[in-house]
């Protein structure tokens, strides 16, 4: 009686599994080494220095500033200048009528770039291309050509040192138009609009249900820039206003500068006033304007 042997049967080998480290996972999080951290010290230690040099120089005083080497730690002279160049400049008239100019631009300049952009990003009409390229070439012109026409223009109507003249060139921006139109393409879906179509919405019943809500992160971006940018916006209203009648915080703290000697302290501490209000406006909304790009991004 013969018996056949069987060799063991060989046990299959699975492949090993290589680890992968915990910020590849899928949901984990990315760590930063300590090469990233101290880019990042440094970046925003370079950041920080013109704001604190204001600062230094704010709490000195105009002799102290012209020595060599220049101070580098704060005087005791901060509150003083402060509020002398609060008095000096009328920077209380001047912060009412800069946050009114820049609240009411920023706020047109969004909701017209909202609905111009949606315009161009979604729907049909002749000479959609031929209009976006000259919303897109009347960004390549420089600001400073159109002074003097609008100079003229505000002349005639008779507008100078009234703050409607600052108000009305800035409520359209090609920017925003281009900035709302690239983000409305990525992030409104065709399908939400024909839903809303076939459900008998008009048009502008989608532009306030579909397109306002689905554009609020990017809109409030876009309105973050625009104040920022007409606060600190200074060549137009030091042409047609004055520092003794309506004046904005940039033409108010420019006539700190006049005479045979400026006195650079209170030049400084009249732009540390001018920029405190912008901090404090990130300082307070910076969170929700970040997470709202973070949101954006991840809809788009």
């Amino acid at each position: 009686m013969t018996t056949t042997l069987t060799k063991p049967e060989e046990k299959t080998r699975e492949p090993k599994r290589v680890r992968r480290p915990k910020a590849a996972r899928a949901g984990g999080q990315l760590h930063a080494g300590p090469v990233a951290y101290a880019i990042l010290i440094l970046f925003s230690i370079g950041s920080l220095l013109p704001l604190v040099w204001t600062a230094i120089a704010a709490s000195r005083n105009n002799n102290r500033l012209a020595q060599t080497p220049p101070p580098f730690w704060f005087g005791s002279n901060l509150f003083n200048n402060l509020e002398i160049a609060w008095n000096d400049a009328n920077l209380g008239e001047a912060f009412f009528n800069t946050t009114f100019v820049a609240g009411v631009s920023a706020a047109t300049i969004v909701f017209l770039s909202t609905i111009a952009g949606f315009a161009f990003a979604k729907l049909r009409f002749k000479g959609k291309g031929a209009l976006m390229l000259i919303v897109i070439g009347t960004m390549m012109v420089p600001p400073q050509l159109s002074v003097i026409p609008l100079y003229m223009m505000v002349a005639k109507l008779d507008w100078t040192d009234q703050l409607q003249a600052v108000i009305l060139p800035s409520l359209v921006s090609a920017f925003g138009v281009f900035f709302m139109r690239q983000y409305l393409i990525q992030a409104l879906p065709d399908e939400i609009i024909e839903a809303a179509r076939m459900d008998g919405a008009s048009s502008w019943r989608v532009v306030w249900h579909v397109v306002f809500p689905a554009a609020r992160p990017a809109m409030a971006v876009l309105g973050m820039l625009m104040f920022v940018q007409t606060w600190n916006d200074f060549l137009w209203p030091f042409l047609v206003l004055t520092q003794n009648g309506n004046p904005t915080v940039q033409v108010a703290v420019a006539g700190l500068g006049r005479g045979y000697t400026p006195d650079q302290s209170l030049i400084m501490a009249g732009a540390l006033l001018g920029t405190l209000p912008l901090l404090l406006v990130f300082a307070i909304f910076g969170k929700q304007i970040v997470g709202g790009i973070m949101q954006g991004a991840v809809k788009g």
